[in-house]
């Protein structure tokens, strides 16, 4: 995929994410988009690795993959908040 299948692609599912997701998030479009392609990457490898499949175009099991790993993402970063404040 192109850089701009890449920004679609990221921002489609860090949008997804944070809407499954609970929680209030402070981010713009920019950390969206980054959401979604770092969930694409984790959410490939985990799936690799559990002989699911990989990120492999734009497509909609691509999508669901990247959209898992993009919650899982979140869920990390809401965890490490909450040691924060502790």
């Amino acid at each position: 995929m192109g850089i701009l299948s890449w920004v679609l692609f990221g921002l489609l599912a860090g949008v997804i994410a944070r809407c499954i997701m609970p929680g209030k998030e402070n981010m713009g479009i920019f950390m969206t988009i980054v959401l979604g392609i770092i969930g694409a990457l984790i959410g490939g490898a985990v799936s690799t690795a559990l002989g699911f499949g990989q990120v492999s175009g734009f497509n909609i099991f691509s999508i669901a993959i990247a959209t898992v790993g993009a919650i899982i993402v979140l869920f990390v970063i809401h965890k490490i908040r909450a040691c924060k404040q502790a």
